[in-house]
């Protein structure tokens, strides 16, 4: 099994592009929602599985924070514009690009997780 390239993924990518300048792709308009997890909160949810969880039952780990990408683009460029600002003075949020959305692309990926339960503020990492 090879290594997964993180640096696809939208919230490293954004990171990582905008501390070195480059363009924040944002596909199609952005709108595209997603509910956002603490890869620490998936990990509980799954020991959670295993230890009291009942065979042949689903189920889905959720974060309980829908948001679309562009929101959390945006957040990531506050965020940052806090802990590292620009040189010159301007929004990370300048960099923000709009790019053809790829052919498929979801606008929403909605899963059922009240089996498991993990309120957590996505900025914050604190429980709500």
């Amino acid at each position: 099994m090879g290594l997964i390239n993180f640096q696809k993924k939208l919230i490293p990518l954004m990171i990582v592009n905008a501390l070195a300048g480059k363009n924040l792709p944002v596909y199609g308009d952005g709108q595209q929602i997603r509910d956002w997890l603490y890869v620490s909160d998936h990990c509980s949810g799954i020991r959670r599985v295993l230890a009291a969880g009942q065979v042949g039952e689903t189920y889905n780990i959720g974060g309980w924070n829908e948001m679309a990408n562009l929101d959390i683009v945006r957040t990531i460029c506050r965020l940052l514009d806090e802990a590292c600002p620009r040189s010159d003075g301007l929004s990370y949020q300048e960099q923000i690009t709009f790019v053809t959305d790829r052919p498929g692309h979801d606008r929403r990926y909605a899963i059922d997780a009240s089996k498991i339960e993990t309120r957590i503020r996505l900025e914050t990492g604190r429980n709500l």
